[in-house]
């Protein structure tokens, strides 16, 4: 589910980081049971992937392929040059994987309140509950409670199309603590596969019957466009370095201006992987008009993605590349503490200057 940045002491927040860096953490796109969620709750399946086959034993059904249960993400952790008196980090491959034995419920409700061609605008909404749910589950809508599911394991999971910084063109992955990554000693390189490689994640079953997942390799994602200025009334245009084999990725964005003040809303898009997309005037000015909190940011991903079906539900495996960078405001200005801001103004909650 996505976070909500509020009640922050305004000594531990901190400014967000550079287009590199945060490609690091970029948290827009984590994946459901991972992390955090887009507001539709998982990963489209199958977009710009290959659906592996479903595995176990023949006498298990297959479940519900729209409830998702578990995510198997590669993200391309991009390298980070040296600034000043911090040394350059260098780039690698991050793998982790869960898998539940249900849906995980999520206590905003996105609700879409605009759309046009691949963007829509949602606005979030809490649900109440009038006896409290506890501490194992979630309230997902008026007087209504979903538990919180539990992980399990899959098995050995043996992971090929992942070469390693030793030259291994593979791994094996055993469950620890029911989450999965690699072991101590396997170092994944900056990629750790080419372009249209097929990656696979086949789990031998353990509590979840086996399963094949199958996605394809991602060129690095490239943000070629200048920093964004949004204004009312005014379309913005994306543009990146589109891969080289057409149709095997997607891209996914998410613009939240206001999510240090409590995000009041949000503008996702779900595009073809062609180089260029442009968020309309209108949809820019609704979220505009919701309001906006400091360090208004927008994440672009690329994402190759494939699934298949378990008893429980649909899993995926996500390759991601993904970029944050800041975006620019009129009359905006974003601060930590009362010495960013200009003479008479004062860092606010929000860390806004005014």
């Amino acid at each position: 589910m996505t976070t909500l940045a509020l009640g922050l002491p305004r000594k531990t927040r901190k400014k967000p980081r550079t287009r590199h860096a945060a490609a690091a953490l970029a948290g827009l796109f984590c994946l459901p049971l991972l992390a955090c969620s887009s507001s539709d709750g998982g990963s489209a399946p199958g977009a710009g992937g290959n659906g592996g086959e479903g595995g176990g034993p023949p006498d298990v059904e297959p479940g519900d392929s729209s409830i998702l249960v578990g995510s198997f993400q590669v993200r391309l952790v991009a390298p980070v040059p040296a600034s000043g008196n911090t040394p350059a980090t260098p780039g690698s491959t991050a793998v982790l994987g869960k898998v539940y034995d249900g849906p995980t419920p999520s206590q905003i409700i996105w609700e879409e309140a605009a759309k046009e061609g691949a963007c829509k605008l949602s606005t979030p909404r809490v649900p109440f509950c009038s006896t409290p749910c506890g501490g194992s589950a979630a309230c997902v809508e008026d007087d209504q409670c979903q538990d919180y599911p539990l992980a399990h394991g899959a098995g050995k999971v043996t992971v090929k199309g992942l070469h390693t910084e030793s030259g291994d063109e593979g791994f094996s992955m055993d469950p620890v603590v029911n989450a999965y990554q690699p072991p101590a000693g396997v170092k994944l390189p900056y990629p750790a596969f080419a372009e249209g490689d097929v990656i696979s994640f086949q789990a031998a079953g353990d509590y979840f019957s086996a399963f094949t997942l199958e996605a394809a390799g991602i060129a690095p994602l490239d943000l070629t466009s200048e920093t964004l200025t949004l204004e009312s009334g005014k379309p913005v245009s994306l543009a990146w370095t589109p891969p080289t084999k057409a149709g095997s990725s997607r891209i996914y964005v998410k613009l939240d201006i206001s999510h240090h003040g409590g995000t009041k809303g949000m503008i996702e898009c779900d595009t073809d992987d062609t180089g260029s997309l442009e968020i309309s005037a209108a949809l820019l000015t609704k979220l505009i008009d919701l309001g906006i909190a400091g360090y208004p940011s927008i994440v672009v991903a690329r994402k190759s993605t494939g699934s298949t079906t378990i008893k429980e539900g649909r899993v995926d495996l996500v390759v991601t590349s993904s970029i944050e960078e800041a975006v620019q405001i009129p009359g905006l200005t974003s601060c930590t503490v009362d010495e960013d801001c200009p003479s008479g103004q004062i860092c606010q909650a929000d860390l806004t200057c005014k």
